[in-house]
């Protein structure tokens, strides 16, 4: 049993306050895999006295220092990769070969280009040419509560905590109860690394404590949240008395469309981008919308490849999918398979219960529905594993109708060898990105959706403004 209870403040490991142990559960075992502690008002507290302390000297401190400092951070992160991947395999139930190529990876892929997007960013422009006294300065926040959630662990925890760092905010975070493990190795990367005193805090908790605190909490300039809608509702709630910003990257239930003229590959690429860590991803295609002509051959196709996906111990190495990641996340997915066979979707690949041969852990079967219409319960709502519903349409513009006719606005994605089409639909398409023919958003390119997916937007130049205040100065003195 791995032992964590102490929480990173003003640059040290500190005892909680008082003892409130929680268990970390193996999802792959359903046995406890570690002890935390969960943070009561007093370590919230003190946390973010530290952050307020260290705020001005980190503030002043030179850009090209911090970023140092960064850079540092990503060295002690590589050499830690392997500790990382072992971290967030075991917390959170994805394969060890995924861990270590997609989940680890996210997080250094994510630290080099915050430091690529800050070594020319300005922190003070000319107003215009009609003002050359006027400037518009760009200037930290100031203390930040960051509360991220256990799917994609150092991918949010290095979206915020970098570009918080590069831009000289200070910060506490709370990471998700459920995966802590990765968390606390990424507080001991930061140490590492050399950061001063109170830049950085670290305090275990849940939503209910720690993560409301941090929300209410007078001296927190500003919350920035990953995780589920109805959370992102709460804590705008929370912090709405103190007029903090919030930035909040929420749900998604994103529409894959394919066109007729669909590449042969666009059917195996979607389904297997929705299975991908176990459906755990909040920009997943899980509606897969498909031209008529091609319907019947599309959902044969799509029911062999998700057959085809095996799901097995994350001990193991392996292109299969894990366990989701709790006994919550099991039961709600359980639930929602059983609503979809009960309101008449064709079920063609997997359904309810655990895959042969598992008797133990939250392993779900890879499931596939079609015949599904919008007003699902499945096609409604964010399920958070690895099901997807197919869903038929005529015309280009019933699939921007159908896509669009969700509370949710996050990744959308379009899949024509016509890329007036291409382009035409992503334009009309009611969501923060919009991913086209299996080609990736680039480096530096904005993460964040629209409605109740969220607002503000992470990663790139957009990342670091998200943490800087807009000051507009006249009268400039020449210097």
């Amino acid at each position: 049993m791995i032992e964590k209870r102490d929480f990173y403040i003003d640059g040290a490991w500190v005892a909680p306050s008082a003892a409130n142990d929680c268990l970390v559960i193996d999802p792959a075992t359903e046995d406890p895999c570690a002890v935390i502690s969960l943070g009561g008002q007093a370590d919230t507290d003190k946390a973010v006295a530290a952050a307020r302390a260290a705020f001005w000297d980190w503030a002043e401190t030179p850009h090209a220092e911090r970023l140092a400092l960064i850079e540092k951070l990503l060295e002690v992160y590589n050499a830690r990769a392997a500790d990382m991947a072992e971290a967030i395999s075991l917390e959170m139930g994805a394969p060890i070969d995924m861990s270590r190529e997609q989940q680890v990876t996210a997080g250094s892929w994510h630290i080099a280009n915050f430091l690529r997007a800050a070594k020319d960013f300005s922190y003070e422009k000319m107003l215009g040419a009609h003002a050359p006294n006027d400037r518009i300065l760009m200037e930290p926040i100031g203390v930040v509560g960051m509360i991220t959630p256990w799917n994609w662990p150092m991918n949010q925890v290095t979206l915020k905590a970098i570009p918080a760092m590069a831009t000289g905010c200070t910060m506490v975070l709370k990471p998700s109860e459920v995966a802590p493990l990765s968390s606390i190795v990424f507080a001991e990367i930061v140490h590492e690394a050399g950061f001063p005193k109170g830049v950085f805090n670290m305090v275990n908790g849940d939503g209910l404590g720690v993560g409301t605190q941090l929300s209410k909490h007078p001296d927190v300039d500003m919350i920035s949240f990953t995780g589920s809608t109805r959370a992102g509702i709460a804590i705008s709630k929370a912090a709405a008395d103190t007029i903090k910003r919030v930035s909040l990257e929420l749900g998604g239930k994103g529409a894959n469309i394919l066109f007729s003229d669909a590449d042969e590959t666009a059917v195996k690429r979607g389904v297997r981008h929705m299975m991908n860590n176990s459906g755990q991803s909040c920009n997943a295609p899980s509606r897969m919308l498909v031209q008529r002509d091609i319907y019947d051959r599309t959902v044969e196709a799509a029911a062999e490849v998700a057959n085809s996906i095996t799901v097995g111990n994350p001990r193991e190495g392996g292109r299969h999918i894990g366990p989701v990641v709790s006994e919550a996340q099991f039961n709600k997915i359980q639930g929602l398979i059983e609503a979809g066979i009960a309101e008449g979707a064709r079920l063609v690949a997997g359904g309810p219960g655990r895959p042969e041969g598992f008797n133990r852990g939250y392993y779900v079967r890879p499931t596939v529905f079609a015949d599904v219409t919008n007003d699902m319960t499945i096609a409604r709502e964010e399920i958070f594993g690895p099901v997807l519903s197919i869903l038929p349409f005529d015309t280009e513009e019933d699939a921007i109708r159908i896509a669009n006719d969700t509370v949710y606005g996050l990744t959308n994605y379009v899949q024509t060898t016509d890329g007036a089409k291409a382009n035409r639909v992503a334009r009309k398409l009611r969501s923060g990105m919009v991913e086209m023919n299996g080609k990736s958003r680039s480096a530096g390119s904005p993460f964040g959706g629209m409605k109740q997916s969220g607002n503000g937007r992470e990663g790139g130049v957009w990342g670091l403004e998200d943490f800087l205040e807009v000051k507009a100065v006249s009268g400039w003195a020449a210097e």
